[in-house]
């Protein structure tokens, strides 16, 4: 049964404990990317968002490299638990998106616009997270759970080489997917009176 949009947003958590099970075809995954980079906005309609879906072998290779580059800099006696992290909450999915900004498009705008040219920036980012939102909350309603992830700057020159991806495209975030193995953790609301203000 399809969800409502609010309802997918309200149902929309981290999961740290996913499996590489899907309910859904690849293609309907690609259906959602190519949804979500078609349809959310984008300051002065820059469409800046560059994604990139990994699903099977990639997506195990993505978080391979990860653990590759981090056994170098994590202290040995540390690795065991980052690299199980990585194997139990973001390996053990079904896929990865990762998400770019296209610092062509934004150098292309700050020249045409020079008064915005230090909120191009800015406004990318905010674009960028528009899409994880949006692809979040559509992966949600398809019957996954996923997780945000930061691990660029330390991954993205690997990651640009594995895939041939331009070097004007700026990683982001990673979002490994998968079915939800257990339950989100409990979330806790701070009071909506300490947050919105509402003048009539």
């Amino acid at each position: 049964m399809e969800l409502s949009f609010k309802e997918a947003l309200k149902n929309r958590r981290t999961y740290y404990t996913i499996s590489n099970k899907s309910l859904v075809s690849d293609q309907e995954i690609e259906d959602i990317v190519n949804y979500a980079v078609t349809h959310v906005p984008s300051a002065f309609n820059s469409q800046s968002t560059r994604v990139v879906l990994l699903l099977g072998e990639n997506h195990k290779k993505l978080w391979n490299i990860t653990k590759y580059i981090l056994r170098k800099i994590v202290p040995a006696e540390a690795f065991p638990a980052t690299e199980g992290k990585i194997d139990e909450a973001f390996a053990a999915g079904y896929g990865t998106v990762l998400y770019f900004e296209d610092q062509d498009v934004i150098t292309g705008l700050q020249k045409a616009f020079p008064a915005y040219a230090e909120k191009f920036p800015i406004w990318s980012n905010h674009t960028s997270a528009m899409h994880q939102l949006t692809i979040w909350t559509m992966l949600e309603e398809a019957g996954f759970g996923a997780s945000l992830q930061h691990y660029n700057p330390l991954i993205d020159e690997a990651v640009a080489k594995e895939w041939n991806l331009p070097s004007t495209w700026k990683l982001v975030a990673e979002m490994p997917f998968g079915v939800p193995t257990q339950e989100a953790g409990e979330k806790e609301f701070k009071p909506l009176g300490e947050r919105i203000k509402v003048f009539k």
